[in-house]
């Protein structure tokens, strides 16, 4: 009598992990997924057509041409291979397919995944007037760094940058120091850097610029541009004046790259919406980096930054849920620019309202600035050459030391004997 036979159990092919963006979030993701012992595929996309690469230098040491495009990859390109990471040049992802668990893309092909994770960053916010002419710029992609270089290199004449952000910064700071430009900065705001750092920062910066021999105008817009053939020639501002410009770089913010998302019925206000664990409402989807919204640490507020810092944590964050050990992100914010001989850096986010305490003589390039919140909280602390009180800051708001005004308006005050106690 024959044997009763029974249908085999087909077990199902692992997918593995689908990358979209092969930034400084991407990149760290696939990276610390293998680090951390994952074996199945992992598939990065990237628009561009280089290796991924390093965006900070950008604006200063490869403007300045002190950096070469092979110093600028995130991992040589033997990394990829080493590590059967699949990294995909100029291939873009057109369509996220929650229900088949696919992603289609630019070359017509559908991409299996088990886990999809969405490192789609920012692009510049398009300047909202008419059409510009020729010889405005944006710098973001190593091929805008590439177009600025040659400008710079072959077109003499005043520059002028409208945006009074870190970037607008570092750049004006670079082709003036480096390059040795006549740079104009136009900032719409009351003050440079509104938006990222405290007023006394914004002051202590502006006044470096301004004896470096960069020229600033904050409180004033630009109403349009000047050209001749459709080639700029000038900036109009709002009082009037024409600046004359050889070109212009326009650097008024980022808009997160969320449209893909959003496309798949996920939620998205300022980014991609995600939980304490980067998790969208899609248990099989996650979002990393300048892309997404998150929920703050030990906060009732949701943010979207825009740091490399910011990025990593996120990426480590959805590498260990994806292996099974979920940890919550919930490490400290931080930032950095380098410009006219200060190394500036922020611990935590600054508050709008609350009270500041001067530490040392930030006005002669070394000292901090305390931030405390309106309940007297220790919210953010920024620093000018201090790298060693920058490094016991994020220390200090990691651990939610209780530090009181007074504590920190001590002449003795050492942040290493509150460290030492927690």
């Amino acid at each position: 009598m024959p044997k009763a036979t029974f249908p085999q159990k087909i077990k199902k092919p692992d997918f593995g992990t689908v990358i979209i963006g092969a930034s400084h979030a991407g990149i760290q993701c696939a990276s610390t997924l293998r680090a951390k012992g994952y074996d199945a595929p992992i598939t990065v996309l990237s628009a561009e057509t280089q290796l991924p690469y390093h965006r900070p230098p950008l604006s200063k040491s490869y403007m300045a041409g002190a950096t070469s495009p092979e110093n600028l990859a995130l991992r040589g390109e033997n990394f990829y291979d080493k590590e059967n990471i699949t990294l995909r040049l100029g291939v873009t992802a057109e369509t996220i397919m929650r229900e088949a668990h696919q992603v289609k893309l630019s070359t017509g092909e559908a991409l299996d995944y088990r886990t999809l994770v969405i490192a789609t960053g920012t692009r510049p916010r398009p300047w909202p007037g008419d059409p510009v002419p020729r010889g405005v710029h944006t710098l973001r992609t190593f091929a805008d760094a590439e177009t600025l270089r040659h400008k710079v290199d072959t077109t003499p004449g005043p520059i002028v940058i409208i945006g009074g952000g870190y970037v607008g910064l570092e750049l004006a700071a670079t082709l003036h120091k480096n390059k040795y430009r006549h740079v104009t900065i136009i900032e719409a705001a009351p003050r440079i850097l509104a938006r990222t750092a405290s007023p006394h920062l914004s002051k202590l910066l502006h006044q470096h610029h301004s004896i470096a021999g960069v020229q600033i105008r904050v409180g004033i817009g630009v109403k349009s541009f000047e050209s001749k053939n459709n080639i700029i020639t000038g900036v109009r501002l709002t009082d009037g004046t024409v600046l004359e410009a050889a070109f212009v770089i326009i650097g008024i913010g980022v808009i997160p790259n969320q449209e893909l998302a959003a496309n798949a019925g996920l939620s998205c206000s300022n980014g991609i919406e995600v939980n304490t664990f980067c998790e969208t409402e899609d248990p099989n989807i996650f979002a990393i980096g300048d892309c997404c919204h998150f929920p703050m640490a030990n906060t009732d507020t949701k943010v979207r930054l825009e740091c490399v810092q910011n990025a990593h944590d996120q990426a480590r964050t959805v590498a260990s849920a994806i292996i099974g050990n979920r940890q919550p992100h919930r490490a400290v914010p931080w930032f950095w620019s380098d410009q006219l001989g200060l190394k500036l850096q922020t611990a935590g986010l600054v508050p709008h309202e609350g009270t500041t305490i001067v530490r040392g003589a930030p006005e002669n390039g070394r000292g901090a600035f305390f931030h405390f919140d309106t309940l007297g909280k220790l919210a953010a602390i920024e620093t000018v050459n201090q790298p060693a009180l920058h490094m016991q800051a994020r220390k200090l708001l990691a651990a939610a030391v209780s530090l009181t005004e007074d504590q920190v308006t001590d002449p003795l005050f050492n942040p290493m004997q509150f460290l030492q106690h927690n």
